[in-house]
């Protein structure tokens, strides 16, 4: 069982490939829908997953993996296909979203607790036969200072969380992605996230080793080091690159199978410039790729805007994105190849 969860794992972060992350909720994907002018039914949320998976281009060369939401890995396209078999198509492997989302912790105002665990055995078995290899699960921690967000606590309860995912995920023969993301959102500076972060990985980790899960078949999902939207202040690349390097080698394990950043917010080009930058300065002792859902998505969506004669601009839309994130990954990404576009 390990070796194979060594060895998906390490498909997940392929040379120059990432993720997709098409696992947004109903909620989140109706505010993508809404902007571009398009109703969110189950119809519409498959016709646009539909022409993302049939992106030939960017999903046999950029994309290793898809992150699913539970409706879609239940989906069928429209010629009635599995979704999932249009991606094992394509060389990428299916994986679905199992948490339940972040619910406020009891006792601590301003902290979450991302809750799922309940029935999650049961619920691994069934997404196994669908042809999920990999999992995620997303912790969500704040930062507000003023408010003492976040708790010891909130982090020590959401590793916790993610410990017991992740030896689930991997008893049922799925790869986890451990997703601790501190957000973006808020006003502090760069210093303050790097050391929340810090508190955040370490906790992490400490959990994982106590739930005796096998390292090298895990994926992580962090935020990279940034000062956060509220203050005013955008940190260089090359700024972003030293610190979250310098977070990772203090607190995360040399064997993990790799790291696939979100995008956390930061625009497409942003996240891709930061990647690039990260890479740059390696060789690092993991693989550092993407799992981008917004900064993959937002051109593609806004080309398609529902309608099928837009497919193909969509399609080629996302192929640019993916393809700039795939250089990115490999440190190679210039910002004239954007214009080249």
């Amino acid at each position: 069982m390990s070796e194979r969860l060594e060895d998906i794992a390490a498909a997940m972060v392929a040379d120059g490939k990432g993720l997709l992350a098409a696992d947004e909720s109903s909620g989140t994907i109706k505010k993508r829908f809404d902007v571009i002018g398009v109703e969110s039914t189950a119809d519409s949320r498959r016709d646009y997953r539909e022409m993302m998976f049939r992106a030939k281009e960017a999903m046999t060369r950029y994309i290793s993996g898809v992150i699913l939401y539970d409706e879609t890995i239940h989906q069928k396209a429209a010629d009635g296909t599995p979704l999932v078999d249009i991606i094992k198509a394509t060389g990428a492997i299916p994986g679905i979203k199992v948490d339940a989302g972040a619910k406020p912790l009891a006792g601590y105002p301003g902290d979450t607790i991302t809750e799922g665990l309940d029935g999650l055995r049961e619920r691994l078995a069934d997404y196994y036969k669908l042809g999920a290899r990999f999992a995620k699960w997303r912790a969500v921690i704040d930062i507000d200072a003023a408010k003492g967000v976040p708790s010891a606590t909130s982090i020590g309860s959401n590793a916790h969380a993610l410990a017991r995912y992740a030896a689930l995920c991997q008893e049922a023969g799925i790869v986890p992605i451990v997703e601790p993301e501190v957000l973006m959102d808020g006003a502090h500076d760069i210093g303050t996230c790097y050391e929340i972060s810090k508190a955040t990985l370490t906790k992490l980790y400490t959990e994982l080793y106590a739930a005796r899960v096998f390292l090298e078949g895990t994926i992580l999902k962090p935020n990279m080091v940034l000062a956060g939207k509220k203050s005013g202040k955008v940190s260089s690349p090359e700024e972003v690159a030293e610190k979250t390097i310098k977070l990772f080698r203090e607190t995360v394990p040399a064997a993990i199978g790799g790291i696939a950043f979100l995008s956390g917010g930061q625009s497409d080009e942003e996240a891709t410039a930061n990647l690039n930058a990260i890479n740059a300065i390696g060789p690092h002792p993991w693989k550092l790729t993407f799992s981008y859902g917004r900064a993959l998505q937002a051109a593609p969506q806004k080309a398609w805007s529902g309608k099928s004669a837009n497919v193909a601009a969509a399609q080629a839309a996302f192929a640019h994105r993916a393809h700039m994130n795939h250089l990115a990954a490999l440190g190679k990404w210039q910002p004239e190849l954007e214009q080249a576009a």
